[in-house]
């Protein structure tokens, strides 16, 4: 699997808002890592599902 580095980026994208719920040991170490490089958790979450969109290993075997 690639390497995941955050880093601080402007994106001036249409974004529609939406609700998840996350357990509290997620949005703490989220808030984390947002606080150590700098961005938002917003900007965090969407490179983490950024980089997941672009990593996913999609199986195909169709017997799961």
């Amino acid at each position: 699997m690639n390497d995941f580095h955050p880093t601080k980026v402007e994106h001036f994208n249409d974004k529609i808002v939406i609700s998840i719920r996350l357990d509290t040991k997620k949005i703490s170490k989220l808030d984390e890592i947002a606080n150590k490089i700098n961005v938002s958790r917003n900007e965090l979450i969407n490179q983490c599902i950024d980089f997941a969109l672009n990593n996913i290993n999609m199986n195909d075997d169709s017997s799961n």
